[in-house]
C-alpha cells in the first residue's frame, strides 16, 4: 500500500511517517488490497472552506472531507483524504491532546469514510469511534 502526502505551503510538525502508518493502518482496517494508494492533503481553513463550498454545499472550514476514486473495479487509488490543520489545531487544543494525534484521528476517519463506513447514524458514528481508537491504539501504542 501507497500513501502519498501533499502540505499545501504550510510548515507542519507532523511527521510524515506518522501520517503514513496512520494511513495503511486504516487502510488495513477497510480492506485495502496491497496494491491500494490513497493521497492525504494537509491544508488550511480557507482551501478547506473552498471545497466544503464547492463540493459539499456547506458554508466554512471543516476538519477533514474525503473524495472517494476508487470508482472502477481495480482502481488502486481509493481516495484523497484533506485535513485543515488549523481546525486539526483549534480541536486539539479543546479535547487537550496533541496536534499530532489529531491529525491522525482525522486522518483515521477520513480513510473510513473511504472504506464506505458513515456516522450518519448514531450506530454508524459509534461503530466508527471504535475502529478510530483501534487503529490510533495501533499506531501510537496504549488506549485511544
Amino acid at each position: 500500500m501507497r500513501v502519498h502526502i501533499v502540505t499545501r505551503g504550510l510548515a507542519h510538525a507532523i511527521p510524515h511517517r506518522l501520517l503514513e502508518k496512520v494511513a495503511l493502518a486504516a487502510m488495513r482496517a477497510i480492506g485495502c488490497p496491497g496494491d491500494a494508494e490513497v493521497e492525504v492533503v494537509l491544508t488550511d481553513d480557507a482551501a478547506i472552506a473552498r471545497l466544503n463550498r464547492r463540493f459539499l454545499g456547506h458554508r466554512g472550514p471543516t476538519d477533514v472531507i474525503t473524495f472517494p476514486s476508487g470508482t472502477h473495479p481495480g482502481d488502486r487509488v481509493i481516495g484523497e483524504v484533506i485535513v485543515s490543520m488549523e481546525r486539526a489545531r483549534a480541536q486539539a487544543r479543546e479535547a487537550g491532546w496533541p496536534v499530532r494525534k489529531e491529525v491522525a484521528l482525522l486522518l483515521a476517519h477520513g480513510i473510513l469514510h473511504l472504506g464506505g463506513w458513515n456516522d450518519h447514524t448514531s450506530h454508524g458514528a459509534a461503530r466508527m469511534r471504535v475502529a478510530e481508537r483501534a487503529i490510533l491504539a495501533r499506531v501510537f501504542g496504549g488506549d485511544h
